[in-house]
């Protein structure tokens, strides 16, 4: 029997990932379950949470239930070019349509506001994770400064013992500048790989989109701190007493 649902409610809720083609079985508490087979899914529909099935099977699977519970309404202009009514008119046809069925219990609701409460809870834990990667990304910054502060500062001596064999201080700041790169470099590049590789499958599968301009300025971000940094603790410690840090080693 084919079925079209939507594809939040088969990848995520029956867990049905092969896509058009897939056959999975339901069973919905009145009698043996019934095995369909994904004739279509769809995305951001009003359908959410719906198997669509056609009326005849509908009616052999349920053969108590008459009549129809829900109608989808498109209001069009007359005329020789028929087109969408503007916001105005749409609630005058919506007001007409609860007035004269309104003692079937007729009620109804505009598509795209069904459509913003279905997505709210979604919505809503998308702005959640953003939320706690954006404080993640911020401790992870702090984190990466004070690291490399330590870093250098523990090098004092090794630092200094190298300026006294006659090694320039351009030259240490830039042999800890190009470490310190190296390492800032390799860390991004695999936290990039790794979360490009989490999210793959949610772009093939689930039509995920990454927002690579926000990616690469955040990225940008961390870069340019990490390097400033990197300046900030070789310069405090290359102005170190160079007899002091000596006698520590």
């Amino acid at each position: 029997m084919n079925a079209v649902l939507d594809k939040n409610t088969a990848m995520y809720s029956l867990k049905l990932y092969r896509g058009i083609g897939e056959e999975f079985e339901f069973d919905y508490g009145e009698g043996p379950p019934v095995k369909f087979r994904v004739a279509g899914l769809l995305s951001n529909s009003v359908l959410q949470g719906s198997l669509l099935i056609g009326e005849a099977d509908f009616k052999s699977l349920f053969p108590t239930i008459s009549g129809y519970r829900s109608f989808l309404v498109k209001a069009k202009s007359a005329g020789p070019r028929p087109g969408p009514l503007p916001k105005g008119e749409r609630t005058e046809v919506a007001a007409f349509l609860e007035d004269r069925f309104g003692d079937e219990g007729l009620d109804t609701t505009d598509a795209k506001m069904k459509l913003a409460e279905l997505l709210a809870v979604q919505n809503t834990y998308i702005s959640t994770f953003r939320s706690l990667g954006a404080l993640g990304l911020l401790l992870g910054t702090f984190g990466l400064a004070a690291v490399q502060l330590r870093n250098v500062f523990e090098r004092r001596r090794e630092l200094a013992l190298l300026r006294a064999v006659g090694f320039r201080k351009l030259r240490l700041g830039e042999m800890v500048l190009l470490e310190n790169l190296v390492l800032l470099l390799g860390g991004l590049a695999t936290g990039t790989l790794a979360a490009l590789l989490s999210v793959l499958p949610h772009m093939f599968l689930g039509g995920a989109h990454v927002p690579l301009s926000e990616l690469a300025f955040m990225l940008g971000v961390v870069l340019i701190v990490g390097i400033v940094t990197g300046l900030l603790a070789v310069r405090a410690t290359l102005k170190a007493p160079l007899l002091a840090a000596l006698r520590g080693e």
